[in-house]
């Protein structure tokens, strides 16, 4: 651990002598954690905290989140300022390393990604096996899943070159399989990548061209995309990275692990957010119907929500939220969209949730997931794309913390304990002599 010590918590059992001093440790920035390794070997007792909202899992120099001030940073690094002069390969080169790449880094570093954009030709046989209206993240995870199967000469974690060329080829070839996941479900030719393209453009080329005729990414819709990526590629320990520490921590390879973190995404309480954003502008269907709207979601016997607003961890205003608020509109202006419904909507529901001491007195701000559907959208991905779009931002910072996880010498497999509520012991009994 290079948490430094500051100071400690006393633990004491009523009714007995018996207490423990735990020493606090703290972080460069954030709360002091207790560390308390040793309190079941000394009092006899764990902690019990469903979710682990309320414990550290690990230690990690990679993303920092105050949910109170609505900030959030990579390597130290503020999203605002990432989000508008950095691209999303030097992000990815952030995350990985630690820094941000000087000039000659960033090339061999943009070099190292696009020669790792091809997938193994078989692989094209392998979607054949999927009916064509299965969900994208379930061909995602799949096709991911068997990299291990296709690319076997560098599994092994212990070995730093191993690692650095799986890390290439994660954050190169999950475009390329987002985008032949969408191209077999509309029945269209795949489209190999383009090493010409930046990042971003070679993603939009992948999921829009078609061979019969040219096609040219706009430099736009190109720098939104290049944006949301940045916006996504990492989030400190949510439900997916944990997932992907998790099978890590077993000593599974790295294809494995990121196939686990696309699986816990899927989950419509974490990647599926700004899907069921866009259901609920749709349910809503006018302006007018908004207040009505509002009069459910304040009735805790309708079950109706809302959708896009509120985050387990911020408090405050997703700081992403503003980035993605601008950038939607840079992208509805660009397409010529001027009067979207559901922009409109969004837009009134907005402005009501943020006046309204209902919505204020419980920080139920707009999230990163309030605007990222409706951009998606107007760019043309359909909204079973969405998570998977989600995936492709997400994998470097999956890769970033397996990387860290995989180089911490305190880690050990994870093995969280339980609150038993169960019978006791009991004894068996014969079929005859049950009731």
């Amino acid at each position: 651990m290079s948490g430094t010590t500051n100071g400690s918590v006393t633990i004491s059992l009523d009714g007995t002598n018996q207490s423990l001093k735990l020493p606090l440790l703290a972080g460069t920035i954030g709360p002091s954690v207790a560390d308390i390794r040793k309190l079941y070997g000394n009092l006899g007792i764990f902690t019990f905290d469903p979710g682990y909202g309320e414990t550290a899992s690990c230690e990690s120099k990679i993303t920092y989140i105050d949910g109170d001030q609505g900030v959030l940073l990579y390597r130290g690094y503020p999203i605002e300022e990432l989000a508008e002069y950095a691209s999303f390969i030097e992000v990815a080169y952030l995350l990985l390393s630690g820094e941000l790449p000087n000039a000659a880094q960033l090339k061999d570093f943009d070099a190292g990604v696009r020669n790792h954009t091809m997938l193994h030709e078989q692989l094209r046989r392998f979607f054949e096996g999927f009916r064509r209206d299965a969900h994208p993240m379930a061909v995602l995870c799949g096709v991911v899943g068997a990299l291990s199967a296709f690319y076997h000469d560098s599994l092994d974690i212990t070995n730093p070159e191993h690692r650095r060329i799986s890390a290439f080829r994660l954050i190169a070839k999950v475009p390329t399989i987002a985008a032949w996941t969408y191209k077999y479900a509309i029945g269209q030719p795949f489209m190999y990548p383009r090493n010409d393209l930046s990042y971003a453009e070679n993603f939009l080329y992948m999921m829009n061209a078609v061979p019969a005729e040219p096609y040219k990414v706009n430099p736009v819709l190109a720098a939104a995309m290049d944006r949301i990526l940045t916006l996504h590629a990492d989030h400190e320990q949510n439900a997916s990275t944990s997932t992907v520490r998790l099978a890590g921590s077993t000593g599974a390879n790295p294809f494995a692990c990121i196939a686990a973190g696309i699986a816990s995404l899927w989950g419509p309480a974490h990647g599926g957010a700004n899907e069921a954003v866009l259901r609920m502008l749709s349910e809503i269907g006018h302006v007018k119907a908004i207040p009505e709207f509002i009069s459910k979601v304040k009735d805790r016997n309708s079950h109706v929500r809302l959708m896009g607003f509120g985050h387990r961890v911020y408090k405050n205003y997703d700081p992403r939220a503003k980035i993605m608020q601008r950038t939607c509109h840079e992208v509805l202006d660009e397409l010529g969209i001027k009067d979207d419904p559901l922009l409109d909507l969004a837009v009134e529901l907005e402005k009501i949730a943020l006046e309204d001491d209902y919505f204020v007195s419980r920080k139920l701000y707009p999230n990163v997931d309030f605007y990222s559907g409706i951009i998606l959208k107007a760019m043309g991905f359909p909204t079973s794309m969405f998570t998977v779009l989600f995936a492709v931002a997400r994998t470097v910072g999956w890769i970033s913390q397996w990387q860290e996880m995989i180089e911490d010498p305190s880690q050990r497999i994870g093995r969280p304990r339980q609150l038993y509520t169960g019978p006791t012991q009991r004894s068996y009994l014969p079929i005859e002599k049950r009731a």
